[in-house]
């Protein structure tokens, strides 16, 4: 989180903005889902590729997870608190719910990282630097070939 506040310019506000939940509350669950959102945003990749939210009471809920093709669909309760559990967590690929009620994004992540290998899925161009970053810095699969802005963030995280 150190390395994130140090972020400036058009990328450091959005971190704040995604981390801002964090500090609103004490739940683990909440930090973790800021943590990996910000990655992204640290990675100069679109959060919204990854992790969708929408709300109950949004009716194109079903349109949207049958137009996504990989990620992580958050239904959540209409005036929720940050520290609130959402209604539910799943992982759309293709358009089809292949796993529900996963609880919190950090678990539905592992999961779809675990999905990815167990199918021999290709990780999305537009989030690359994310799933480089879980597999081979978090996972330690394969880091010994790491792209640039990788091992920068490996260096930063060792220091």
């Amino acid at each position: 989180m150190k390395i994130y506040a140090k972020k400036g310019g058009i990328q450091g506000r959005k971190i704040k903005t995604i981390m801002a939940p964090a500090t609103q509350t004490a739940a683990v669950e909440v930090r973790r889902e800021c943590i990996l959102k910000g990655l992204c945003v640290y990675l100069n990749e679109d959060p919204e590729k990854l992790v969708k939210d929408y709300l109950d009471v949004d009716k194109s809920i079903a349109t949207a997870i049958a137009e996504t093709v990989f990620g992580i669909c958050v239904i959540r309760s209409e005036g929720a608190e940050p520290g609130d559990d959402p209604q539910d967590v799943m992982i759309v690929l293709e358009g089809v719910e292949v796993m529900g009620e996963l609880g919190n994004v950090a678990f539905a992540v592992a999961m779809l990282l675990g999905l990815v290998y167990s199918l021999n899925l290709s990780y999305p161009p537009e989030l690359r630097y994310t799933f480089e970053v879980l597999q081979k810095i978090l996972m330690e699969l394969d880091a010994h070939k790491l792209s640039n802005k990788v091992q920068v963030l490996k260096t930063l995280l060792s220091r």
